[in-house]
């Protein structure tokens, strides 16, 4: 039986849309078969650069295209549930990019309206399904490195943007927790679950956004999960999971394709490589491809539980920090 070629649309022409777009070209089973842009000149250019049949000018008309499969959403975190219902309500499977709510209230609202309509629904946490974060996933898991005492994950640069952009606006949900720190949130919450216990601090901006922010999880015994993100300083972007038998280390800009390197108590090492197709999206679209072909509504890689679980945490740390957003978490 020949396997359906899944069409999809992505609603919004920023810079992670050209990444996703970059990523589909090696998806197999996949066309890239519309765009939608609030600027149809915007939709045309990005058209024409990624040789995409359809341009249209709204978001409304990209949903009502009858031949799109799934649509990506890539606009920025304020909008994610506004866009996200508009294409379940048109019977759009979704991939919406990350955070897929700013708040638990979104992503249940969200996952309530996939079920009710049998629709796919998915975070676009891209890591995710990276082979070397599965593969630290299954290291973890296998013993090797022994009880998990101590995991450190760090995101941080600094940010030439000014207050008007996405990053440091409040009206467009800025800050570091939503933006980078959930990478750092999703390893702790992947490789030890949800923690007992949220203890977190930021330095917040004149709008209210966390500039920067650190945050620490405390889980059974005395294990702690230790993290920072900052728009403020560079720093090297590095993970490390240490274990009464030896640690994993991910090396910079560790939440992206990258090598794996396994060093043991008694000075046994290991480094795990890995071959990727493209810039790393196309694990994401890969799991999608799969899950609509087998007729899914979720991934069992990345579930909306999952994506409950982790905003329930970002939730937990944006209250301990004081970072309130008036138009979504009232």
């Amino acid at each position: 039986m020949e396997t359906k070629k899944i069409k999809w649309g992505i609603l919004g022409t920023g810079r992670i849309a050209t990444v996703f777009a970059t990523a589909l070209q090696v998806v197999e089973d996949s066309e890239l078969y519309a765009v939608g842009s609030r600027n149809m000149t915007k939709a045309q250019q990005f058209a024409g650069e990624y040789a995409v049949p359809k341009a249209y000018g709204s978001y409304e008309e990209l949903v009502q295209d009858p031949d799109i499969d799934v649509i990506y959403i890539a606009t920025p975190h304020n909008l994610h549930v506004e866009n996200t219902l508009m294409a379940l309500n048109h019977n759009k499977h979704v991939l919406c990019e990350k955070p897929l709510g700013v708040n638990r209230k979104e992503v249940k609202l969200l996952a309530e309206k996939a079920s009710e309509k049998k629709l796919f629904l998915m975070e676009a946490l891209w890591s995710r399904f990276l082979p070397n974060i599965i593969k630290v996933k299954e290291l973890v898991e296998s013993g090797v490195i022994g009880d998990v005492k101590l995991l450190t994950a760090f995101f941080s640069f600094k940010s030439d943007k000014g207050p008007e952009h996405r990053q440091f606006n409040i009206e467009l949900c800025g800050g570091t927790i939503l933006d980078i720190g959930i990478y750092n949130m999703f390893l702790s919450y992947l490789l030890l679950g949800k923690p007992k216990e949220i203890s977190a601090l930021a330095g917040l901006s004149e709008q209210g956004i966390d500039t920067s922010s650190s945050y620490t999880f405390k889980y059974n015994d005395d294990t702690i999960a230790a993290m920072y993100s900052s728009f403020l300083a560079d720093s090297p972007t590095i993970a490390k999971i240490h274990g009464s038998k030896g640690r994993i280390e991910l090396q910079h800009q560790w939440f992206c394709p990258g090598s794996v390197k396994l060093i043991l108590n008694d000075g046994t090492q290991e480094q795990f490589d890995f071959n990727f197709k493209s810039n790393g999206y196309e694990f994401e679209a890969e799991e999608v491809v799969r899950c609509l072909q087998e007729g899914k509504t979720q991934s069992e890689m990345w579930s909306l539980n999952d994506s409950l679980q982790l905003v329930e945490i970002m939730d937990s740390v944006r209250k301990e920090c004081g970072v309130v957003y008036p138009k979504h978490d009232f």
